[in-house]
């Protein structure tokens, strides 16, 4: 199996196992549990909605929020405990990701041509511009973080755009799940 499709396959088998579960009365059980905590379970929820393996958990979980709170606080209280995902994935990247990367990078970047691209100010914002698209879609933020990550972006900055990103991505959500169900 490709390096490349790896996601994709987590991402599959985290959308079976939560339809799988969805029919199993203990993990009904959960999301029941999870409801009853009000604005908690919505962030327990946002956590959950960050990762691949557990994305469809958290709209599950998000989704079925919906129906008893106020769908606004439930996309901010979501956004907030996705942003709190995402900061401990950033620095992950931030901290070890960079250290391994950086022979590579210089590997690399001995061509004067490339290193200068690289460092324009017209490639430089591309990177957490893809990044947050990438957070504030259904996908799994591993990607978009490792993005912004590996850019010069601060934690502020990144944890704003998280939010930012997030809070759209929860809106369509729970707009969509709205109008279907």
């Amino acid at each position: 199996m490709s390096k490349h499709h790896h996601n994709l396959l987590l991402l599959s088998f985290g959308l079976i196992i939560a339809l799988a579960f969805s029919q199993f009365p203990p993990f009904n059980k959960f999301i029941e549990y999870i409801s009853q905590l009000g604005y908690l379970g919505a962030i327990l929820s946002g956590i959950l909605f960050t990762s691949t393996f557990t994305v469809a958990t958290g709209g599950l979980l998000l989704i079925n929020l919906s129906n008893t709170l106020n769908p606004l606080a439930l996309i901010l209280f979501g956004a907030m405990g996705a942003v709190i995902a995402d900061v401990l994935i950033f620095h992950f990247v931030k901290d070890n990701v960079a250290d391994e990367i950086s022979p590579i990078y210089e590997k690399f970047l001995t061509h004067h041509h490339l290193k200068k691209i690289l460092h324009t100010r017209y490639f430089s914002w591309t990177l957490p511009v893809l990044g947050a698209l990438i957070i504030a879609s259904p996908l799994p933020d591993e990607l978009g973080v490792s993005l912004m990550g590996i850019s010069t972006m601060t934690v502020g900055k990144f944890a704003f755009v998280s939010f930012f990103s997030h809070t759209i991505g929860m809106i369509s959500l729970v707009l969509l799940a709205g109008t279907l169900l």
